[in-house]
């Protein structure tokens, strides 16, 4: 019975978040036109510029983007979080007879749900400038599927940080120094062999990088890496699927706890 009430709650709380998205559609350009000119920016401009070995700029930079969107999502729901803290919405949720934590699921759901509508107009975008999948549906659904478990892990982290930090300045704030140099120290962009020995050692043991690998390979836009490559490049599929749940392992019942202190004040 308490499955089916948490179900039943995080359904509601899913709608919620849905219905305002298509009172304030707003929100869904913020989410997708970043990444779309990141897309048309990168894959027009610099695409006839960088060479990447074994591949095309277009392919090599579909992937990177792709987990770039998805880090987003930390800022996405932190926001989110730390407004409902500041209108009084929690208060709301508090007298009412409902899970804690279907609060956090509804609205990490919803984000996540934003990254797929986000996730389908980058994917048109990029096949008009060229991107292609080279290795089948299914293993293309499977790399969606890592980016989709990294952005939900990372809206979990947002709403942590959301609870945490309760202002948007803050969130702000925190949200542009873990993504940025995720982004940037990482594969994501730029192919990692001209670095200098300690920068490329930095950048492939970043995280970021080991899911844009996967992500590639299962794509069929580029091989994984030598017996030179780190670890998390060399194999990159079992590597971010353990990050991811290592990753959820941590925040989810972080994020659980710090919701229930908020909403007890």
């Amino acid at each position: 019975m308490a499955v089916m009430e948490l179900v039943s709650d995080v359904s509601a709380l899913f709608g919620r978040h849905m219905r305002h998205l298509a009172r304030i559609p707003e929100k869904l350009l913020s989410v997708t036109l970043m990444p779309v000119a990141y897309v048309v920016v990168f894959g027009v401009l610099f695409g006839s510029a960088i060479s990447v070995p074994g591949s095309d700029y277009r392919s090599y930079l579909m992937a990177g983007i792709f987990t770039q969107m998805m880090l987003t999502n930390v800022g996405n729901t932190a926001l989110g979080v730390a407004g409902d803290l500041g209108n009084g919405v929690v208060d709301r949720f508090r007298s009412l007879p409902m899970s804690r934590s279907a609060v956090l699921i509804g609205r990490t759901l919803a984000d996540v749900a934003l990254a797929v509508i986000a996730c389908v107009a980058m994917a048109v975008v990029g096949y008009l400038i060229g991107w292609r999948v080279h290795n089948g549906i299914p293993r293309a659904i499977a790399g969606f599927g890592i980016l989709l478990l990294l952005g939900y892990a990372m809206s979990w982290l947002g709403a942590l940080i959301g609870l945490l930090a309760r202002s948007a300045e803050a969130v702000n704030s925190i949200a542009f120094m873990l993504v940025m140099p995720l982004t940037f120290l990482s594969n994501a962009f730029i192919p990692l062999n001209g670095l200098p020995g300690w920068l490329r050692l930095l950048c492939e043991w970043n995280p970021v990088s080991a899911v844009v690998a996967a992500c590639r390979e299962l794509f069929g836009n580029t091989s994984t890496g030598t017996g030179k490559s780190a670890l998390p490049v060399q194999y990159p599929i079992p590597l971010s699927l353990a990050l991811i749940a290592l990753l959820l392992a941590i925040v989810v019942p972080a994020a659980v706890g710090a919701y229930r202190k908020a909403a007890a004040r």
